[in-house]
């Protein structure tokens, strides 16, 4: 061993000492941080399932390959990060001398071809990715995805893999260019074409070994000092978070279905048997989000992908899904020495701490301890009212993020208990929810017109208890059944089934709110009080008989009959009426002979559209009428109404209005008809085409009413 090499690996073996050493104080920090966070037991649970989706999702990239280049560019780097960590682990016997390599596989042939074109594709991946972010920088593009992340921390982790991919091509080339190479030029061509302009220095090799090794320790040291550095943790910690997702049978693309139970104590709470000293109504301290949650907030890499899809964000809302997560991410690391010190306050708001303790505690760590996690700036709060109550809940964010952060669920939990605690929320909500409790339909109507849709049809709607054979029970839900422009739709639907021969019976005055509005905006109470009377009306209506169906004409009471009222021990199938539609069309008991004049555009809900992947249907029905054309933001991707999280009650004061965005979406594509699938989007779409003054030049309509119309040559 030559003097150079006795020098590298002294240096080699005393700076990996040192990154070893912090890495192992980073990774403690980072768990002891994740278990300050409440129980979450059903985490555990299905641990096959979990494990394959876990795979399917990381290995098969199913999130990032959604944005085609920029995936597979992603994937080529995680590649090469996980394959060519064998190279930095062989750089250290190359520095000692560089004829050695990896025993066993190091002189394979077979490893020698994979390494040399893993390293290649994740060269040029990583150079496609940083010109990505250049391109979309803050400053280069308007509301870049990127802003608000620490771009210093993606610079760097950039700049080390492709430090790490050059010096390993270096190794090569010196080893060939001093004929110590063992593999042929067939199976590694770069590796033979650098080392045909380098020179032939024997100790080249071992110092570039030496400078991967360094380079590699200097990044492992950096991210260990900085356990909040999401561009770099993210590559541990994406494996646990999707591992643990809520719902571990849902891959990648499959809905986002049910919120999350409020929970306390790991079981999902009883307001019967609740109790105010004991039990968390929602979060008010962030180490009462669970574990899991401290763990999202962990693994948030700060892509802005969630930013990016936000309706909120993209109309100038201080709504950032990512920055919220970063917010809560400082705030949880900061607060942790205060927290492991014994600090932190009971569900009283008492200090659990002694003054002893108090005196004892870092300043820095008390004084977040004591910030309030809801709170303006005046107040020092972590996350701004106008932040939390901008979401729609339209699930763009969860949709989006390739490493299964759940905001919304944290965005809920947090606003529980704002509006049960703090009873702290939009002033004009206050209405919906009173009229929730004490009407049973957020509109505060009487309870004995919800039948008056039904006046003036040339047929009689059948009711349950007056009809025992149906296959379908109609629910209309309160929109259907007491806005204007819903009953439209209402009568349509009703229409269409009688006309197809349908057996389908309604609850009438039986029906009340599946209290949807009341559990987004985080009135827990309220909700479970409707959705445990409409379980008693159901089960009743509904009988033993297991092949009835439900046919809602709302996403939203769609998505709670037949994903939340589960969690309250309901169990039926529901479908959306543009999925009986196009079924009834394709078995050619609804058949459209008069194509609507002028092209229609569909606007996807969001609940019916990301929350259960129902996509098709509607574009099927609407493709048998008319001619479609799609708006740019479509399907998974598309833009909200603006409506949604209880947002229909609430006042848009900031921005621009979400609505009048997508509007102008739609009437860009140059359609007639603008068809929608949601009484919301119907009034919100429909309010933006008015405020636009184009109601004389384009209609907005339920697909049902499309279909209606094609069907009747006089409609």
């Amino acid at each position: 061993m030559g003097i150079a090499q006795i020098i590298a690996t002294v240096l080699a073996g005393a700076i990996t000492v040192v990154a070893v050493y912090l890495a192992v104080r980073a990774v403690l920090t980072i768990t002891a941080v994740i278990r300050q966070g409440q129980p979450d037991p059903a985490r555990f649970a299905e641990p096959k399932v979990r494990t394959k989706t876990m795979l399917v999702e990381t290995v098969g990239h199913t999130r990032m390959l959604k944005w085609s280049a920029i995936g597979a560019a992603h994937w080529f780097v995680m590649v090469s990060f996980v394959i060519l960590s064998s190279l930095v682990l062989e750089a250290y016997f190359e520095v000692v001398d560089p004829d050695l390599g990896l025993p066993i596989i190091g002189h394979w042939v077979v490893f020698g071809l994979v390494t040399e074109w893993i390293g290649i594709l994740g060269t040029v991946g990583i150079l496609y990715l940083v010109f990505v972010r250049q391109r979309q920088k803050p400053g280069a593009v308007k509301r870049s995805r990127f802003l608000g992340s620490t771009m210093w921390q993606a610079y760097f982790v950039e700049a080390v893999i492709v430090g790490v991919l050059i010096f390993g091509f270096l190794i090569r080339g010196f080893k060939v260019a001093t004929e110590h190479f063992e593999y042929p030029l067939w199976a590694t061509p770069l590796s033979h074409a650098i080392g045909s302009v380098l020179p032939a220095w024997e100790d080249g090799a071992t110092w570039a070994a030496l400078v991967k090794i360094l380079i590699s320790m200097t990044w492992l040291i950096t991210i260990s000092l900085n356990p909040t550095m999401g561009v770099a943790w993210h590559r541990f910690l994406a494996f646990f978070n999707i591992y643990f997702k809520r719902s571990p049978e849902k891959p990648a693309g499959s809905g986002l279905g049910a919120l999350k139970p409020m929970m306390s104590e790991g079981k999902p709470l009883d307001f019967e048997e609740a109790d105010p000293e004991k039990d968390l109504f929602g979060v008010s301290q962030v180490e009462q989000f669970t574990w899991k949650g401290l763990l999202d907030f962990s693994t948030c890499t700060e892509c802005g992908r969630c930013q990016s899809q936000c309706p909120a964000w993209n109309t100038a809302k201080p709504l950032s899904p990512k920055l919220l997560v970063l917010s809560l991410r400082d705030h949880a690391y900061a607060k942790a020495p205060y927290l492991l010190a014994g600090g932190g306050k009971d569900l009283m708001g008492e200090e659990k701490a002694t003054e002893a303790q108090l005196a004892h505690m870092d300043v820095l760590a008390l004084a977040e301890g004591n910030r309030p996690l809801i709170g303006t700036a005046e107040e020092q709060g972590v996350i701004d009212p106008d932040v939390l109550w901008s979401c729609t809940t339209c699930g763009a964010c969860v949709e989006q993020c390739p490493v299964d952060i759940e905001h919304i669920d944290h965005i809920v939990d947090m606003r529980r208990y704002q509006v049960l605690i703090e009873s702290s929320f939009p002033s004009e909500a206050g209405v919906m929810l009173r009229n929730l409790e004490n009407k049973g339909n957020p509109w505060g109507a009487p309870q004995n017109t919800r039948e008056d849709w039904t006046k003036g049809l040339d047929f009689e709607v059948p009711r349950v208890g007056e009809v025992e054979d149906f296959d379908y029970l109609f629910w209309v839900g309160c929109a259907g059944a007491f806005e204007d422009r819903a009953k439209k739709t209402t009568r349509a639907v009703a229409t269409l089934l009688n006309e197809a021969g349908v057996k389908y019976a309604i609850l009438g005055e039986g029906e009340t709110c599946t209290g949807d509005p009341a559990r987004r905006i985080g009135n827990e109470f309220i909700f479970q009080m409707l959705a445990q009377q409409n379980v008693e009306v159901l089960n009743e209506a509904l009988g033993e008989n297991t092949t009835k169906k439900i046919v809602a004409t709302c996403p939203h009471c769609f998505n709670t009959l037949g994903n939340e009222y589960e969690q309250l021990g309901l169990k039926v199938e529901v479908v959306h009426h543009t999925q009986l539609l196009a079924h009834l069309v394709k078995e050619g008991k609804l058949t459209p002979v008069q194509p609507i004049e002028g092209d229609v555009t569909y606007h996807d809900p969001c609940y019916l559209g990301r929350h259960n992947r129902v996509f098709d249907a509607p574009r099927e029905v609407l493709g048998e009428t008319a001619n479609l054309v799609e708006m740019p933001r479509n399907q998974e991707r598309s833009f909200c109404c603006g409506a949604g999280g209880a947002r229909m009650w609430m006042e848009e004061r900031i921005g621009k209005r979400i609505n009048v965005e997508r509007t102008e979406e739609a009437l860009a594509t140059g359609a007639k008809t603008i068809a929608v699938g949601c009484p919301f989007c119907y009034t919100m779409i429909g309010d933006g085409v008015t405020g636009k003054g184009k109601q004389e030049e384009v209609e907005v309509v339920d697909v049902a009413t499309v279909l209606l119309r094609s069907l009747k040559k006089d409609a």
